[in-house]
């Protein structure tokens, strides 16, 4: 099978195309044929790696995870004797997490992992790009428990976060301005996005807002509290380390109310999500696909930082 290597740290050419044994699943396995995977933030971020300190637990020297891609879309090819939930054929999504992998044509899963059916009424495409963008969105917004009536400004809402967040935000009855540039303010808009403003224009503002969702880590911290209320959330989706110790610093000796660092990935989430978009409430924003072997070049795409909602990646073809 072909998968894509990140054998070291560096720019989006260190991503290479080999050929590895397919996976055979254990008895309490499937294995997965994928559709479609998508390259995120996360992705490139660990490949780099950015910030440095993510050496720590990847790998100091070199990557100890060396394929890349943590959400998915498949076929179920084949299942262990001992799994109960799947069958051959059923089409399936999932997130893989920090464990990483789904640069490949086929991965072996957990029936109990983060892995669900994808419903007739997404695409494989759909399903791969949801669970990034939607579960960081819905983690973080559970967190500050935003409520009906409330104000959430979205910096970086064109983000794959961000137009999840703009949703979800609506979803729960908040009034939601979104900051982004000027190119991209019908998409945003289209997503439910109340006001709109361009990043020089927001900064010079001084309105505040119940809740500020910091979705590309573009801006500075005591700007973000300069447009909040007292007593408001403020949700760091993209810190850097500097900002996570800054974060961490004001969080416990100013007790306020800031969020950061890794989501749950919750398999309750990833079902919610589903409904919404079954529902026609919930929209997963494609920007642009990437065949497998063209992955330096999404890689280059998502970390030039000017992508509208998900990259995806098309690995193998739906027969």
């Amino acid at each position: 099978m072909k998968v894509i290597t990140n054998r070291k740290y560096g720019p989006p050419e260190v991503l290479k195309l080999e050929e590895w044994e397919i996976p055979i699943p254990k008895e309490n396995q499937i294995q997965i044929r994928i559709i479609n995977t998508a390259v995120n933030t996360g992705d490139w971020r660990i490949r780099k790696p950015d910030p440095k300190v993510v050496r720590l637990y990847f790998g100091i020297l070199k990557p100890k995870n060396v394929i890349l891609g943590a959400c998915y879309a498949g076929i179920v090819e084949a299942v262990g004797k001992k799994v109960t939930s799947f069958k051959v054929g059923d089409r399936v999504l999932g997130s893989r997490g920090i464990k990483m992998g789904a640069y490949a044509e086929y991965i072996c899963e957990e029936e109990n992992a983060l892995v669900t059916k994808l419903p007739n009424t997404m695409s494989f495409a759909e399903g791969a790009a949801i669970s990034f963008g939607g579960l960081t969105a819905l983690d973080f917004i559970k967190r500050c428990n935003i409520q009906n009536g409330q104000s959430v400004v979205i910096y970086g809402a064109s983000s794959s976060v961000g137009s999840s967040a703009i949703q979800l935000a609506k979803h729960f009855g908040a009034h939601v301005t979104a900051v982004s540039s000027q190119g991209n303010f019908d998409l945003v808009k289209s997503l439910g996005a109340d006001e709109t403003y361009d990043y020089e224009s927001f900064i010079a503002s001084h309105h505040q807002y119940d809740v500020f969702i910091e979705c590309v880590g573009k801006s500075e911290i005591p700007m973000n509290l300069d447009h909040l209320k007292k007593g408001g959330h403020l949700v760091l989706v993209g810190a850097n380390f500097g900002q996570m110790w800054d974060a961490f610093c004001l969080k416990v000796f100013k007790k306020l109310n800031i969020h950061f660092g890794p989501i749950e990935e919750r398999l309750d989430h990833l079902h919610y999500l589903i409904s919404l978009v079954n529902l026609g409430t919930y929209k997963v924003n494609i920007d642009r696909k990437f065949p497998l072997e063209d992955m330096v070049s999404a890689h280059r795409y998502v970390e030039a930082g000017h992508k509208k909602g998900n990259v995806v990646v098309d690995v193998t073809k739906e027969k």
